[in-house]
């Protein structure tokens, strides 16, 4: 590989890798207008295994608003990333897919609190000079409180 080739290839992890972050801080900050910007048009996110719903980011970025006041304190916790390439030789275009590990402590407004953890499965899309998510899958394996 040449140097520009490896440059190109850990500014696609990054830029994935900040796609994730802002996953999280949307969520966790309730900005869905900045969670659903995340997304390419036709986007899907998928919440089943955590009792949630599966379909198009807007339905879905709706439905997360209303249940995200239930917890007014919340904070995502996304680790053990895996991003994958397209093209691990550097030319990062097509889709990245990143599996990441998530632990979501919670607090209901009457002080209980509620932790989950699991795994989340992003794709992710190169577009024009930007990377979006294609989708999100939640894959809850344990829940407490």
């Amino acid at each position: 590989m040449t140097q520009r080739v490896d440059l190109a290839a850990v500014m696609a992890r990054l830029a994935v890798d900040d796609l994730v972050t802002g996953y999280a801080m949307a969520v966790d900050d309730a900005d869905w207008a900045a969670y659903r910007a995340l997304f390419v048009p036709g986007g899907r996110a998928d919440y089943r295994s955590s009792g949630g719903i599966e379909g198009p980011v807007d339905e879905v970025a709706d439905w997360l608003a209303e249940s995200m006041r239930l917890f007014p304190v919340r904070q995502h916790l996304i680790v053990n990333r895996r991003i994958v390439l397209p093209d691990p030789a550097g030319h990062p275009d097509g889709a990245a897919t990143v599996r990441a590990d998530y632990l979501n402590p919670m607090r209901f407004a009457s002080g209980a609190e509620y932790m989950s953890g699991g795994r989340y499965s992003f794709t992710a899309l190169r577009v024009d000079e930007n990377w979006r998510l294609g989708s999100v899958v939640v894959e809850e394996k344990w829940r407490r409180g």
